[in-house]
């Protein structure tokens, strides 16, 4: 039996003694106590879940969809590891895709989860332990068996050399883990704890064969070529270090003919083409270097899909429907550093960014403005606080930023048709008076730059990203524009990634992609003991409300309290003005060579080209017949 590192509570004590029982009566091949639920998935909430315990296939697939063939698509620079759970070195694009978890979530349905390496999970009305029972044809791809043993093994390693925060969430919700036999174990978790979401916490986690990762000395922790042993429907085959991968289809998956999987994985290959320039990577697509592309560019969007393959109706150019929350994508300010420590100066440079201008501009009008870290759902925060949310937010009010309780949510600033808006820069302005920074202190000269205490008021943006360039340039301007000593240095991938972890940064771009049912992973976005370990809170947040209110999420016991609490969050966060909302749209812009196909229609959480899209043999012919594609 396996504890982690603290001293249990008096119910927490009572807790681990009831559960020496159980762990006898386990042993003795007993089923688990009266009364307990007995499933084959959970929802967060009590209710039902969407698909049965004997449903045939997802709603969104297409179960008679071909095995076969191959799909490619592009990433960006290169990688040096296969190990994507260390910030050391840069993980290949899709090396977390061979392992599999217990349970696994659909892109159909929110807050319900369903048995993958498990047929079925048990625990008690309060969720304050949880029994998963090992499906017995579960294996990895070199055809050894997934055990309880590997199970726990799995979960010791993230607990013990996990990333920083995600490592805390596993030693402060989980009392206990023990292998009851070879398909069964059990999770105690602790007794102070809410409990909502911690069976989809354990059973969310990778599962690695514990025999090849001591025989091959890996370690979480560290960069490694050599990839864990997964039992998931893919393997690697080809690693070409920094220039491609490719994943093959293993014909011996354990899984293939699972419910879960019905019209899934149907792909024999699945192959990742790098670039170190955005340009290139485009060329390449046009000359079938690669056969997928999901188009981040607004510009090449509408500019660069007229090429031949395009014209003769070779490749597709297609607008697809995106039902999924924006991602957060905004200029985040790193609040350690000693310029951003007023908020009336977060609210200047806030004020200078054109996102009219630049949508217009520069984006050909395709994209909405971010304002929540909800957005595109009905978790954002609205107009003034209601009823429910003051009552959450009054016990808070000395720690709160001002306006939070008396004004409407902070909305992104709305600026004019020119590229320097002279009313938001007017008022930038007068906030930077206030907060001290000065043009033309006595004794600086006529630069025309700020400076406060005999320092210049300097930010700089790190940039590994040239499509950017257009978009930060002018910002750049606008920000010189108002005496702010404002730099542009765009840097290599690898220098952007070192700087981003060690927080060397003042400003970069950044996402912050949310949940829907948001749980402790809040806390390694926004949570203060995650500011100074966690990649995800890259602006060092640090707020007493702010963990008050992630608290009240995780221990919401209904969908209507953790919206509410959700609500909250959002309006304070946005307060804190430690970032620039960028932009979204609610469509995939895709361009592929015509010989993939999709559901129709696509589920809303998910555009599911690597999962439940196929190949068409005969479409593919023709286009090799026509000489598109080699």
């Amino acid at each position: 039996m396996t504890f982690l590192d603290r001293r249990p509570s008096f119910c927490g004590a009572r807790l681990l003694l009831a559960g020496a029982a159980l762990w006898a009566m386990a042993a003795a091949g007993q089923a688990a106590p009266e009364g307990w639920i007995s499933a084959h998935g959970i929802s967060t909430f009590p209710g039902e879940m969407k698909y049965p315990a004997d449903f045939a296939h997802l709603d969104y697939v297409n179960p008679d969809a071909p095995k076969g063939g191959e799909i490619s698509v592009w990433a960006f620079g290169g990688y040096d590891s296969m190990n994507p759970y260390s910030v050391k070195g840069r993980g290949e694009r899709l090396s977390s895709i061979p392992y599999e978890s217990l349970l696994t979530s659909t892109a159909d349905e929110i807050g319900s989860d369903y048995g993958l390496l498990a047929e079925r999970i048990e625990y008690p009305e309060d969720r304050t332990e949880v029994i998963f029972t090992l499906r017995p044809e579960a294996k990895f791809s070199d055809g050894s068996p997934v055990t309880a043993e590997d199970v726990l093994f799995s979960y010791e390693i993230f607990r013990d050399k996990g990333l920083p925060s995600f490592r805390a969430v596993l030693r402060e919700q989980v009392a206990s883990a023990e292998v009851l036999d070879d398909r069964r174990i059990r999770y105690v978790f602790a007794s102070e704890e809410p409990k909502r979401d911690l069976i989809q916490t354990v059973g969310g986690l990778p599962v690695f064969s514990k025999a090849q990762y001591q025989a091959e000395g890996l370690d979480l922790e560290d960069t490694s070529m050599t990839p864990f042993l997964g039992s998931g429907p893919y393997v690697p085959a080809v690693l070409d270090v920094g220039k491609r991968a490719v994943y093959q289809r293993n014909p011996d998956y354990w899984g293939k003919d699972l419910p879960i999987n019905v019209g899934r994985n149907n792909f024999d290959a699945l192959r990742v083409e790098y670039f170190g320039d955005y340009n290139v990577a485009l060329e390449g697509f046009k000359g079938g270097t690669y056969t997928f592309r999901d188009e981040a560019s607004s510009k090449s969007w509408a500019t660069s899909y007229d090429f031949p393959a395009v014209q003769e109706g070779y490749v597709k150019k297609v607008e697809l429907p995106d039902g999924t929350l924006a991602t957060g994508q905004a200029f985040v300010m790193n609040l350690r550093r000693e310029q951003f420590q007023d908020p009336r100066v977060r609210e200047a440079i806030g004020l200078l960014f054109n996102f009219q201008w630049s949508n217009e501009q520069l984006f050909y009008g395709i994209y909405e403005r971010v304002n929540s870290f909800w957005e595109n759902s009905d978790l954002a925060a609205t107009g003034l606080p209601s009823e429910a949310e003051l009552a959450l937010l009054e016990p808070l009010k000395d720690k709160l930023p001002a306006g939070v309780l008396d004004e409407p949510a902070v909305m992104a600033p709305v600026s004019g048709a020119r590229q320097l808006d002279r009313g938001n820069l007017r008022k930038a302005s007068d906030l930077l008076d206030q907060a001290g920074w000065v043009v033309d202190q006595e004794g600086t000269g006529s630069d025309g730059l700020r400076r406060k205490d005999g320092k210049t008021l300097r930010v700089e943006f790190l940039n590994d990203s040239q499509t950017f360039d257009r978009v930060i340039n002018p910002y750049v301007e606008n920000l010189r524009r108002a005496g702010i000593d404002a730099v542009h240095s765009r840097v290599d991938q690898a220098e952007a990634t070192n700087r981003e972890r060690n927080f060397d940064f003042d400003i970069i771009t950044d996402q912050f992609p949310m949940g829907y049912i948001p749980g402790a992973g809040l806390k390694q976005y926004f949570g203060s003991e995650t500011a100074d370990t966690s990649v995800f809170n890259s602006m060092g947040l640090k707020s007493e409300a702010v963990d008050s209110l992630i608290d009240t999420i995780i221990a919401a016991e209904t969908q209507e309290e953790m919206q509410v609490g959700v609500r909250a969050l959002d309006r304070v966060l946005r307060a804190y003005r430690f970032w620039v909302p960028q932009w979204y749209k609610n469509v995939h812009t895709v361009a592929y060579y015509d010989m993939y196909e999709y559901p129709d229609p696509l589920p809303p959480y998910a555009l599911g080209n690597l999962d439940f899209w196929w190949y068409n043999a005969e479409k593919a012919e023709k286009l090799k017949a026509a000489g598109v594609l080699k």
